[in-house]
C-alpha cells in the first residue's frame, strides 16, 4: 500500500537516571510507547522501529528531575494516509448505508452511500448483507472482502479512516486482480499482433528495425536483449 512508508532519524530519548544500567530497554520501553499512535514529527503512526545507540555515554541533564539523554538512530515504518492515496482493509460489516471496513488489524474505516459507486446494488443475498455490481455478477463485497478503496480524510485522534468506492479501481482486490490480468492478456496479445505487423511492414520495404524496445509493468521502456541487426542494402 502506498501509505505505508519507511523514515530514518536521529532522536533524542530521555530515560530516567535508576535506567542507567539498562540503557538498551529503557530506550526499547520508550519507542514502543509510540506504537500504533499518530505522531505529528513523524506525520504518521508508526507500526514497527529498529534502532542504534549512537552515543554510548549518554548525557544527564540538569534539572529538578534530572534524565539521561540517548541518542539513537531509528528506523520506523509509518502508516501515513493522505487523501486520494489507496487503501486495503477487510470488510467487518455492511449495512443499506455504509461499508464499515478494518486496515492493517488496528484502524477502522468507513464507506458511507454517497461514496458507494452506482454500480454496487446493496442486496440480502442468503440472509447476508452485500453490494453487488450491476454489471459484474462475481463484483460482490460482503463481510470478509478484502476490498480497496479511496481515502478521502484521516481523524488522527481515533485513526478513523473515511474512505470512497467512487474510483473504477476499487472494490473487491480479488475480483480487481483478475479483472486487470485480463487486461494486461488482452495487452499483451494486441501489442504482439501490432508488432508483428509492423515488422512485416518494414521488411516489405527492406527495412528491418536496428533496435526494439519493450514496457514492462510499471511503463518504463528498456532496451530488449535482441542484437541489433545491420540495415538491408539498398
Amino acid at each position: 500500500m502506498e501509505c505505508l512508508k519507511v523514515s530514518e532519524a536521529k532522536m533524542v530519548v530521555y530515560v530516567h537516571p535508576s535506567k542507567s544500567t539498562k540503557i538498551y530497554d529503557a530506550v526499547l520501553r520508550e519507542l514502543s510507547s509510540l506504537l500504533f499512535k499518530f505522531d505529528e514529527n513523524f506525520d504518521g503512526v508508526v507500526l514497527a522501529y529498529e534502532f542504534d545507540i549512537l552515543d554510548k555515554s549518554a548525557k544527564i541533564l540538569s534539572g529538578i528531575h534530572p534524565y539521561i539523554g540517548v541518542r539513537i538512530k531509528a528506523k520506523l515504518l509509518l502508516f501515513s494516509p493522505k487523501p486520494d492515496m489507496l487503501l486495503e482493509g477487510r470488510v467487518v460489516k455492511v449495512t443499506q448505508g455504509s461499508i464499515h471496513v478494518i486496515v492493517l488489524g488496528f484502524a477502522s474505516a468507513v464507506i458511507t452511500e454517497e461514496e458507494i459507486r452506482d454500480e454496487f446494488v446493496y442486496k440480502i443475498k442468503h440472509e447476508e448483507e452485500v453490494f453487488s455490481s450491476k454489471f459484474h455478477k462475481h463484483h460482490t463485497i460482503k463481510v470478509g472482502t478484502m476490498i480497496r478503496f479511496l481515502v478521502k480524510s484521516l481523524d488522527e485522534e481515533i485513526l478513523h479512516i473515511s474512505g470512497s468506492l467512487i474510483p473504477a479501481h476499487t472494490g473487491c482486490i480479488r475480483w480487481l486482480a483478475k479483472h486487470l490480468d485480463d487486461d494486461t492478456i488482452t495487452g499483451r496479445s494486441k501489442k504482439k499482433r501490432r508488432e508483428n505487423e509492423e515488422e512485416s511492414i518494414l521488411q516489405d520495404h527492406g527495412t528491418v528495425s536496428g533496435e526494439a524496445l519493450s514496457f514492462n509493468s510499471d511503463h518504463r521502456i528498456k532496451k530488449s536483449k535482441k542484437e541489433k541487426r545491420p540495415k538491408a542494402e539498398s
